[in-house]
């Protein structure tokens, strides 16, 4: 059954969502949120992590605050007002906190981010190295001026793009990906036809849902993750 868990983060306490899998033990996964907050689209993606044999843990970066599915604007709002430091600090405290779960199994961790959060998997996987082994990214990226230290980055990344994006274009996507190959990384982003932001998005609150190519995209990401995180 999932549970909600608390654990230290540098001098305050965070929380999230976690979700175990039948068996009870499992590699772990960090699971990033979209601008939303830990809504319930976010433990659903845990809850089918957790299916797929994973324990997947998702940090309430918000802290307790969420945006319904047809408030665009408080959405953006709790994302712009989101403190860069603290999330990085929550996010790194999640992966400390799976590393030393019983039920854990792996010696590093995934982390899978969906919008805001595909962007924030990135930064973390460049911020611990040490600990992040595979990145799936979904829909998002730093690009620009948000980007990262990429030589710090040393995970494997699988990330799936919308073509029809308006927040993550797919020439950006193309053109990142282009780079950190360039620097001998070992990152693949995917730019799916016909699909549209957040077309794995449960909530379907873009009206872009794509059903069968969610279908088809997901068993690809278990069998990378269960043979990247070790």
């Amino acid at each position: 059954m999932p549970e909600f868990v608390t654990f230290p983060s540098e001098g305050s306490t965070a929380t999230g969502y976690l979700a175990k899998p039948p068996k009870r033990s499992g590699p772990g996964l960090v699971v990033i949120q979209e601008w939303w907050g830990l809504d319930p689209g976010i433990k659903e993606m845990c809850d089918r992590l957790a299916e797929g044999g994973f324990m997947a843990l998702a940090p309430d970066l918000y802290r307790g605050e969420i945006a319904q599915h047809t408030e665009m604007d408080r959405a953006a709002e709790l994302m712009q007002k989101l403190p860069p430091e603290r999330a990085g600090r929550d996010m790194s405290a999640a992966i400390d906190y799976l590393l030393k779960h019983p039920g854990v199994t792996s010696h590093g961790v995934g982390v899978v981010g969906f919008c805001m959060g595909g962007m924030l998997s990135f930064i973390i996987a460049t911020n611990r190295p040490d600990a992040v082994q595979a990145v799936v990214p979904f829909y998002g990226f730093p690009y620009g001026s948000n980007e990262p230290d990429w030589s710090k980055l040393t995970a494997k990344v699988r990330g799936h793009m919308a073509e029809h994006d308006s927040y993550f274009g797919p020439d950006k996507a193309r053109d990142l990906e282009a780079r950190l190959r360039a620097m001998g990384k070992d990152v693949t982003l995917t730019v799916h036809a016909g699909t549209g932001h957040a077309f794995m998005g449960p909530h379907n609150a873009l009206g872009t849902l794509n059903t069968q190519k969610a279908q088809e995209i997901w068993p690809g990401v278990l069998e990378f993750l269960h043979d990247t995180v070790t």
